[in-house]
């Protein structure tokens, strides 16, 4: 295929309806688009919605936070790219890498970038065996139990986080998601689209008027300069390091094919030979932040609440998000206005976020008919969840292991053996 036939059918998004409005019950899908002026506001609702987590990784590690940003960015695009724009999604920070960067500390960042580029390098090599394997692999290691379970313990996982944020500005918090949920449910054409939007820009305005914005924080925003180049660093490979960080690869595989599966579900289309295609994407951007000296990325759940609300599915979004991260990665000045969003903001944003997530999960379980009177679906389903919300954390060694690894890994594996031996010697042998 000739280099301009490529670049027509990728970047050649074609217009959704009159491109102002989308009809009942239709989504815009990822090789559609709105006007332009439409997609922009959507892709900056993107933008806001993994910000701060975007940033706050590099804040709680010790990574630069600019360069961090650029590779989301850059990220994204090769996510894009490697996914033949089929595939909506911005890879911001992966929060599965704190626990590792944590216990590595004090080997130094530069022996903490390679192991988040031999961490990639894994990924992208799972994803060859994935691509190669076909879907058929993971119809049979995650059926529609399993990667509803793993959908739904991604978003409900984060419940705590956004529960411990509402607490600490509660009027603020509640203002900031009954105004997501009312432009959300009451409002018409692209401004119900935007309700994230509106309620981040309304809560924070409250915040900003009731004095409720971090002293320390505006005065970071006046000392910022306006334009300033990303920090670059080399990385060095120590074994110790490495190590410890490989066994993140569980949940950047879990959160993958979760993505994979909740945007299938979302657009109604499977989207299953893509999994390989978005796991060496993820490694591949991985591996380019690891020489870079920034964060290791992810699909982002986050992004993922926006696509639910608007119904925007476009990936031409995702290149005005991944666009903007870029050129924003230069404008330190930016990047700490954003950061004096308060707590309170997010935690209402996040409430409404991370519970679409999570109502994602139990809409892939009715969409295919699981039965829950299957007393295999039901134990592991119920036990995965448990594990998930509740974060059961458990060290392995010198590796601390959260509750999205254990209820993701545990429903994998207990499933096909506890599913074998209902068929074999319970129940379900004197069905058939």
């Amino acid at each position: 295929m000739k280099n301009t036939e490529f670049a027509g059918r990728l970047f050649g998004w074609e217009l959704h309806g009159d491109g102002r409005r989308i009809t009942t019950g239709a989504v815009v899908a990822p090789e559609e688009r709105l006007t332009w002026p439409r997609t922009i506001g959507v892709g900056m609702q993107h933008v806001i919605a993994m910000f701060g987590a975007t940033l706050l990784v590099p804040l709680i590690t010790g990574f630069p936070v600019n360069t961090t940003l650029l590779f989301s960015g850059v990220g994204t695009i090769l996510f894009l790219l490697l996914t033949r724009n089929r595939l909506p999604s911005y890879l911001g920070s992966s929060f599965a890498f704190l626990a590792p960067l944590a216990a590595t500390q004090g080997e130094g960042l530069a022996a903490q970038s390679g192991a988040i580029l031999v961490t990639g390098a894994a990924l992208f090599a799972i994803g060859l065996l994935v691509k190669a394997a076909g879907r058929k692999v993971l119809d049979m290691v995650m059926p529609p139990v399993v990667t509803g379970a793993i959908v739904a313990l991604i978003g409900l996982n984060l419940a705590p986080v956004a529960a411990s944020n509402f607490a600490e500005q509660p009027w603020i918090a509640a203002l900031t998601m009954l105004t997501i949920i009312f432009t959300t449910v009451a409002t018409r054409g692209m401004i119900s689209r935007l309700g994230v939007l509106v309620g981040v820009v309304v809560g924070w305005f409250a915040a900003a008027v009731s004095g409720n914005l971090a002293p320390d924080a505006t005065a970071a925003v006046q000392a910022a300069p306006w334009i300033g180049l990303p920090t670059f660093h080399t990385p060095s490979f120590q074994l110790n390091a490495i190590l410890v960080t490989l066994p993140v690869l569980v949940v950047l595989i879990a959160e993958n094919v979760g993505h994979v599966k909740a945007v299938s579900a979302m657009t109604g289309r499977n989207l299953d030979d893509l999994a390989g295609d978005a796991l060496m994407a993820d490694g591949a951007a991985t591996v380019l932040a690891g020489v870079g000296g920034g964060s290791a990325t992810t699909t982002y759940a986050e992004n993922i609440g926006v696509m639910a609300a608007t119904r925007v599915y476009s990936t031409a979004a995702y290149w005005v998000a991944a666009m903007t991260a870029i050129a924003l990665a230069f404008i330190p000045k930016f990047g700490a206005l954003i950061l004096t969003i308060p707590s309170g903001v997010l935690g209402g944003a996040t409430v409404v976020l991370y519970g679409l997530i999570g109502m994602l999960g139990v809409n892939i379980w009715m969409d295919n008919k699981v039965n829950f009177n299957n007393p295999v679906n039901l134990m592991v389903a119920a036990t995965a969840l448990i594990v998930g919300i509740g974060n059961l954390t458990i060290s392995v060694g010198s590796v601390e292991l959260q509750g999205i690894a254990w209820g993701s890994v545990g429903i994998i594996v207990l499933y096909p053996l506890f599913n074998w031996l209902y068929n074999t010697v319970g129940e379900g042998r004197l069905a058939k």
